[in-house]
C-alpha cells in the first residue's frame, strides 16, 4: 500500500481557506510523510468563473504558516506539471473526445434557456438516462444533424453517459466496503463550452498523469465518487486508480450539519485558517492565525477533528503526528468543532513554546501597538507571562506594561475602599524601593508585608492597589518579579502616577 506515495491537495482559487481543507492537507501530509511520499499541491481553476484574484497566494501562504511544505506545486514546479488546472486545457480534451468517440460520453448541444425550461416543467429533473433521449444531444440526433451542429460551431458540453441498473463498488480506506446505484447519478458534464474541464474530468485525468496513489478528500464527495470510478474505468486506468479515502466532516458545536463560515460568524469563531480579505468588497473574515493561534496548536487540533493515536495523549508536534498517524484510527463519524477546546490546545502550545520562538510574533504585535522593548528584555518577559496567554495577541495586556505605564487604571476595584492611610503606606514604600534597589523580589515582598503591618494595615488592602499601579487591572504574574523587571525607580514613578488617578 505504500509503495511510493503520492498524495495531492486540490484546491480551488474561489476565497479563504476552511479548516476542513486544511485537515484534508493535514492527513494527506502526514499519510505522505509517515510512509515517505510525495506531496503534491495542484490548483484546480478550471471554473474560471468562480476564480478569485489573489486566492491561489492566499492558499500557498496557509500551507506555508501551518508548516505544509509541497514537494510538488505551481511554485516549486516537479515532473508532472503544469501543476494549475488552467495551463493544462489541451489535455482534457482529448480524453474528453476519446470517451465520446468510444461510446461512455456523448455532446449535447441543449442551450441554457432550454435545461431552465426542461426544469421548470419537470421537478427534480436530472439529465441522465431516464430523460437523454428527450434532450437535443448526440444521443438523441442522428449522426447528419450531429455533424451539422458540429461544423457549424454550435456551443455544446460533452456529458459523461452513466448506465443503467449498475452497481459500482469500491474500497474505501476508512469506510470499507461502498456501493452505489450508478443510474442514480445524473449525466454529469466532463468538458464545458468554453472547453474547460468540470472537476470530474479533470481530477480523474491529473490524478492518473500525476500518478496519485492515494486520493484523501471529505465525505462530501461520496455522491460523486461512481462518476470518477467509472471514469477510471472508461479510459482504462482502473489497475491505477488511486485508493481512496473520505475523511469525516466537521460539524457544527451542536452536531447538526457541516461547520460552515455562517456558523463561525454568529457564534464568534474563525473557520479560516488565515484572515481573508474580499477583493471585490473589501469584507475581511477573521483566520486562526491573526487572532493568535500558533500553527502547532492550530494542526494539532485539527488532528484531533477525526483522529486520535488509541491513547489518551492530545498534544502531538507535527513530527510526532508523523510518527503516530494512521488511517486505522480515522473516525467515520463526523468530528463536533469545539471552540474552546480549540483554546486550550493554544494555551497549552504557548506553554511549551520557547520564549524565543514566541519572539517573532510578539515583538511584531509590540511594534504594531508602538510599544518599545528590547530583545533581551522581551524574551525574559514573554517566559514570565507565557502561561497566561491563550492567543499570541493576549502578550499585548500580559506585558505591554513591563515597558508602557498603564495609561489607565480599574478604579472600581481600589477608590471605593481607598484611604489616606494607603496613601500614607505608598508613600513610605515609595522611599523604600527609592533606597533599596539591592532588594531581591522575595527580599522585597517580605519588606512590602512588614511596612503594611507597620502602617496597620492588612497585605491584602495594599496588595491589590500595587498591582493595579504598576500593570492597570487585576492581572499578571507574581507583583515583586514585575517590580524588578521594570525597576525601583519605575516603580517608583508608577505609584506617584497611580495615586493621583487613585484620589479622583
Amino acid at each position: 500500500m505504500t509503495d511510493n506515495v503520492r498524495v495531492r491537495f486540490a484546491p480551488s482559487p474561489t476565497g479563504g481557506l476552511h479548516l476542513g481543507g486544511v485537515r484534508t492537507v493535514l492527513f494527506n501530509y502526514l499519510f505522505a510523510k509517515r510512509y515517505g511520499g510525495k506531496f503534491i499541491l495542484r490548483i484546480e481553476d478550471t471554473d474560471q468563473s468562480r476564480y478569485v484574484e489573489g486566492a491561489e497566494q492566499y492558499i500557498a501562504d496557509c500551507l506555508e504558516w501551518c508548516g505544509f511544505h509541497a514537494d510538488e506545486s505551481p511554485l516549486v514546479g516537479g515532473p508532472y506539471g503544469p501543476y494549475r488546472q488552467s495551463e493544462r486545457k489541451p489535455l482534457y480534451r482529448e480524453y474528453a473526445e476519446r470517451l465520446v468517440q468510444e461510446g461512455y460520453a456523448y455532446y449535447a448541444f441543449d442551450t441554457s434557456a432550454e435545461l431552465e425550461a426542461k426544469r421548470k416543467e419537470i421537478p427534480n429533473f436530472q439529465y441522465g438516462h431516464a430523460r437523454r433521449q428527450e434532450m437535443k444531444n448526440s444521443l438523441s440526433l442522428s449522426q447528419e444533424e450531429v455533424k451539422q451542429l458540429l461544423d457549424s460551431g454550435a456551443p455544446y458540453v460533452i456529458r459523461i453517459k452513466i448506465p443503467e441498473g449498475e452497481t459500482i463498488s469500491f474500497i474505501d480506506l476508512i469506510r470499507g466496503d461502498v456501493s452505489f446505484e450508478a443510474g442514480l447519478s445524473d449525466d454529469k458534464v466532463l468538458l464545458k463550452a468554453d472547453g474547460m474541464p468540470t472537476y470530474h474530468l479533470a481530477v480523474v485525468v491529473d490524478d492518473y498523469l500525476m500518478k496519485i496513489t492515494h486520493a484523501f478528500r471529505g465525505e462530501e464527495w461520496l455522491p460523486s465518487a461512481p462518476v470518477h470510478l467509472l471514469l477510471w474505468k472508461y479510459l482504462g486506468w482502473e489497475d491505477e486508480m488511486p485508493k481512496w479515502a473520505h475523511l469525516p466532516l466537521i460539524l457544527k458545536p451542536d452536531g447538526n450539519g457541516k461547520l460552515s463560515k455562517r456558523d463561525g460568524e454568529r457564534l464568534g469563531f474563525p473557520v479560516y485558517a488565515m484572515s481573508w480579505t474580499d477583493p471585490v468588497t473589501g469584507e475581511v473574515t477573521p483566520g486562526f492565525r491573526e487572532i493568535g493561534f500558533l500553527p502547532e496548536a492550530f494542526i494539532n487540533m485539527l488532528a484531533m477533528l477525526g483522529w486520535n493515536d488509541g491513547t489518551e495523549q492530545e498534544l502531538f508536534s507535527l513530527e510526532e503526528l508523523i510518527e503516530k498517524f494512521s488511517l486505522e484510527h480515522v473516525s467515520k463519524a463526523g468530528a463536533k468543532f469545539n471552540y474552546e477546546k480549540a483554546r486550550w490546545f493554544n494555551a497549552e502550545w504557548i506553554k511549551r513554546t520557547p520564549a524565543e520562538k514566541l519572539y517573532p510574533e510578539v515583538s511584531k504585535l509590540f511594534v504594531q501597538q508602538g510599544i518599545e522593548a528590547s530583545e533581551d528584555k522581551l524574551l525574559s518577559v514573554i517566559d514570565l507571562v507565557k502561561d497566561r496567554c491563550t492567543f499570541t495577541t493576549d502578550f499585548v495586556q500580559q506585558a505591554g506594561y513591563f515597558f508602557r505605564a498603564p495609561a489607565e487604571y480599574d478604579l472600581n476595584s481600589v477608590q471605593p475602599k481607598w484611604s489616606e492611610q494607603k496613601e500614607d503606606f505608598f508613600h513610605a514604600f515609595s522611599s523604600l524601593l527609592a533606597s533599596r534597589s539591592d532588594l531581591s523580589s522575595a527580599d522585597l515582598e517580605a519588606a512590602f508585608k512588614q511596612l503594611s503591618q507597620e502602617k496597620g494595615l492588612k497585605v491584602g488592602d495594599v496588595m491589590l492597589p500595587y498591582r493595579i499601579m504598576l500593570v492597570g487591572g487585576k492581572f499578571g504574574p507574581a507583583v515583586f518579579d514585575i517590580t524588578k523587571v521594570i525597576g525601583e525607580e519605575e516603580a517608583v514613578s508608577r505609584i506617584a502616577k497611580a495615586l493621583i488617578a487613585f484620589k479622583g
